[in-house]
């Protein structure tokens, strides 16, 4: 019997008119970070769309937790960053997290303990459309982690983070991870993969490699992810 978190059987969905995800299948396992990687356009935001039970699908099957993805039951397992700010902006921060705090039936303290992880105590007090992007970047990441969800759905949480913030934040993931969160970033720039236990290399709504980075590196017989991913394109395209 399969336990993953997170399954995706033959998932096909469409959006404008244009078929986005052709019939994409994976699971997500427990305690991983895995990285969602590929160019724009690939489909990487509607996959984790699908998966938060957001996103329209013409057929297959996605669960959380063994719960249908949209219903419920399935929403109260997961943590959503979208890559669009969902901040409410005139909230000040601490609203923000407390009101999603609230929602997730998080532990009193929670959100402060957050707010404080994420180094957002000094900006608590401001309404949130007066931050920049990178602090509301933050804001949606505070919003997403409070509750302790058992799966979060990343996406693309560190643009516009200053390097230092970028790692903290890593560390932040790889603490999580290792408590038993199944956690799903996705990205398209290419030096974040090595921090990810697994990658999913997408391309054209299809999964072109899965693996470790070393895996990938191995397949590909290059030490660079940037390299391997575009030998993993010309040899799908051969």
């Amino acid at each position: 019997m399969n336990t993953a978190p997170v399954q995706v059987r033959d998932l096909r969905v469409s959006r404008g008119g244009r078929l986005v995800l052709p019939g994409l299948s994976t699971q997500l396992d427990s305690g991983t970070v895995t990285g969602l990687l590929g160019p724009s356009g690939s489909g990487k935001s509607t996959l984790i769309r699908s998966i938060a039970g957001v996103q329209r699908i013409d057929s297959g099957t996605v669960k959380i937790l063994g719960y249908p993805a949209g219903t419920r039951a399935a929403a109260r397992c997961l943590g959503y960053m979208t890559q669009a700010s969902s901040v409410y902006t005139d909230l000040s921060v601490r609203e923000n997290v407390a009101y999603w705090a609230r929602i997730s039936g998080a532990e009193r303290g929670e959100a402060e303990s957050v707010i404080e992880h994420l180094h957002l105590a000094s900006l608590a007090g401001q309404p949130a459309g007066r931050l920049s992007g990178g602090q509301t970047s933050r804001v949606a990441l505070a919003c997403a982690l409070v509750g302790n969800p058992p799966v979060l759905l990343l996406d693309e949480p560190t643009v516009g983070l200053d390097p230092v913030l970028r790692e903290e934040i890593w560390d932040f993931l790889r603490e999580r991870a290792a408590a038993g969160t199944t956690i799903l970033v996705s990205s398209h720039v290419m030096d974040e993969a090595a921090r990810c236990d697994k990658l999913l290399l997408i391309r054209h709504g299809e999964i072109l490699a899965t693996g470790s980075p070393d895996d990938i590196r191995k397949r590909t017989g290059v030490e660079d992810l940037d390299a391997a991913f575009l030998n993993l394109i010309k040899e799908h395209a051969a």
